[in-house]
């Protein structure tokens, strides 16, 4: 009999790791300052690729920044390490687009 094989998810190349690592740190130098919200989906998408869904209480009231942080990497609760990577990328070069280098 023939056994049921079960798809398994690519495993992310060396490449698109290499190129999230790359963009992660030309984001970082762009000429002006990003949006509040691009700066949040970033960080969101980020911890999502590198840690996977949010796994830290959420932060009081009066942590303003904190809360907002927490929010972004919680949105993304649920999406596979790959597709916050990719989804990462696509952002990052977004911004590097639209504020230069």
């Amino acid at each position: 009999s023939v056994l049921p094989t079960r798809l398994l998810p690519p495993l992310p190349s060396l490449l698109d790791k290499a190129e999230f690592e790359e963009h992660a740190e030309k984001v970082k130098t762009v000429k002006s300052r990003p949006a509040d919200q691009e700066l949040l989906d970033l960080y969101g998408l980020y911890k999502q690729a590198t840690a996977g869904d949010i796994h830290t209480d959420e932060p009081g009231m009066l942590d303003l920044k904190g809360k907002a942080k927490w929010k972004a990497w919680d949105s993304r609760k649920g999406m596979s390490k790959d597709e916050a990577m990719a989804a990462y990328i696509s952002l990052a070069k977004e911004i590097i687009s639209k504020y230069g280098l």
